[in-house]
C-alpha cells in the first residue's frame, strides 16, 4: 500500500500561538471538544515563584501551606477555554518517570485574565502532587492529573506545571481531555474502507497501514449506551487515524477478530460491531448497533491475565447473519505503522 505523509494530533505550541487574550507569560492552547488536544514543553522555560501564599487562601484553597514544596520547582502556564456543559481532565506527563513534577488549576469566567501570584479568587482551584502516603485502594505513578467540569457557563482554565522540590527542567506532555456537548467542528475526511472476506473453518488475513486512514474527531458514538463499545474515558486510545475493514458473520458462527502490529512497540486498538446486513450504518455516525466490542491496551495490570502488542474481540452469531464493521486505530494520536488483521470464524 502507498504511504501517505500526515500531521499528527499533537500541537506543539508555542508562547506566542493562537491566543492573544490570554496575558502574556501564558501559553495558550485551542483545546478542541470531544478531542485530546496535546502540548509539549519543558520546565527549563519557566520561573520560580516565591510567593505561594494565594493557594492556601480560603478564597482559592488550591492546597494547604503544609505541601508548598511539591511547588517550588519553576512553573509553566498555559491557558484554554471550555464551553459550557464540559468536562475536563488535564494530565502532565514528565518523559523521565522518575522526576516529581506536581500539576494545578483554576477556573475563572470568560473576562478574566488573573495570573499567579495575583490570584485574589477563583471559581474553582485543583491540584496534584506526589501523595505524601499510600491511598487505600489507590496507587499513583508519575502523572497528575486534575479536573474541572462547567454547566450553563464557559470559563477560562489557566494551568501550572511545575515541579516539586525546586526541581527546574525536565521535558513532559500536557494532555488536555475536553468533552462536551459542543461538537467538535473539524471536518471529518472521508474513512478508508476495505471489503474482506469471512469464511467459516478458516482464518484469513488482510494486511493495511494506519497511514492510509484517517482520524475520527468525534468518538461520542462509542460510549452511548445504543453502542458501549468503550467508555469516553478511553477515548485517546482511540485518537489516530482509523481504517475501516467491512466483513459479515454467518449463522451459527463466531468470529475473533485480531490486529498484529508489524512493530510491537506500537499501540493500536480495535473496535468491531454488528449490524444488519442491508445498513449503511457506519461511525462515526452510528446511533445504535446489535453489539459493539472493542480492545486497546490496558491501564492496569488484570489479574491472571497479559497483554502484548496484539488486540482482539470476538462476535457471535445465532439464527441470524450480520454486516461486521472493524475499526484498527491508533493510540494516542498514532498516524501511521503497518499490521496484519485476522479474521477467523468458527
Amino acid at each position: 500500500m502507498k504511504k501517505h505523509n500526515l500531521l499528527t494530533i499533537v500541537f506543539m505550541l508555542t508562547a506566542s500561538s493562537i491566543f492573544a487574550q490570554f496575558p502574556q507569560g501564558v501559553i495558550s492552547i485551542d483545546a478542541k471538544p470531544n478531542q485530546i488536544t496535546s502540548f509539549s514543553g519543558n520546565l527549563s522555560n519557566g520561573f520560580f515563584m516565591e510567593n505561594l501564599r494565594w493557594a492556601s487562601t480560603s478564597s482559592n484553597a488550591c492546597f494547604p501551606a503544609t505541601q508548598n514544596k511539591k511547588f517550588t520547582g519553576k512553573h509553566v502556564l498555559h491557558g484554554f477555554s471550555i464551553p459550557e456543559y464540559s468536562e475536563v481532565f488535564i494530565t502532565v506527563i514528565p518523559k523521565d518517570k522518575n522526576a516529581n513534577f506536581s500539576i494545578y488549576g483554576y477556573q475563572v469566567g470568560t473576562n478574566r485574565y488573573p495570573i499567579v501570584p495575583n490570584l485574589d479568587r477563583c471559581v474553582s482551584c485543583e491540584a496534584e502532587h506526589k501523595w505524601d502516603y499510600k491511598k487505600r485502594g489507590k496507587t499513583q505513578d508519575h502523572t497528575r492529573t486534575i479536573r474541572f467540569n462547567s454547566t450553563t457557563n464557559p470559563y477560562n482554565i489557566f494551568i501550572g506545571v511545575t515541579g516539586a522540590d525546586g526541581l527546574d527542567h525536565g521535558e513532559y506532555t500536557l494532555e488536555i481531555n475536553l468533552k462536551s456537548r459542543v461538537k467538535n467542528t473539524s471536518t471529518q475526511k472521508p474513512l478508508k474502507m476495505y471489503s474482506t472476506k469471512s469464511e467459516k473453518g478458516k482464518t484469513l488475513a488482510y494486511r493495511g497501514d494506519l497511514a492510509e486512514g484517517v482520524k475520527i474527531h468525534d468518538l461520542s458514538w462509542a460510549s452511548n449506551s445504543s453502542n458501549a463499545c468503550f467508555p469516553a474515558t478511553q477515548n485517546k486510545k482511540f485518537t489516530g487515524n482509523h481504517i475501516i475493514f467491512v466483513s459479515e458473520i454467518p449463522t451459527y458462527s463466531k468470529m475473533k477478530i485480531t490486529v498484529v502490529p508489524d512493530d510491537k512497540n506500537a499501540n493500536m486498538s480495535i473496535y468491531a460491531y454488528m449490524v444488519g446486513l442491508n445498513s449503511n450504518a457506519m461511525v462515526p455516525n452510528l446511533s445504535s448497533c446489535i453489539t459493539c466490542e472493542a480492545d486497546h491496551k490496558w491501564d492496569y495490570k488484570k489479574r491472571g491475565k497479559t497483554q502484548d502488542h496484539t488486540r482482539s474481540v470476538s462476535l457471535n452469531a445465532t439464527t441470524r447473519g450480520y454486516k461486521v464493521v472493524i475499526g484498527v486505530a491508533g493510540a494516542d494520536g498514532l498516524d501511521k505503522g503497518s499490521f496484519v488483521l485476522k479474521i477467523k470464524v468458527e
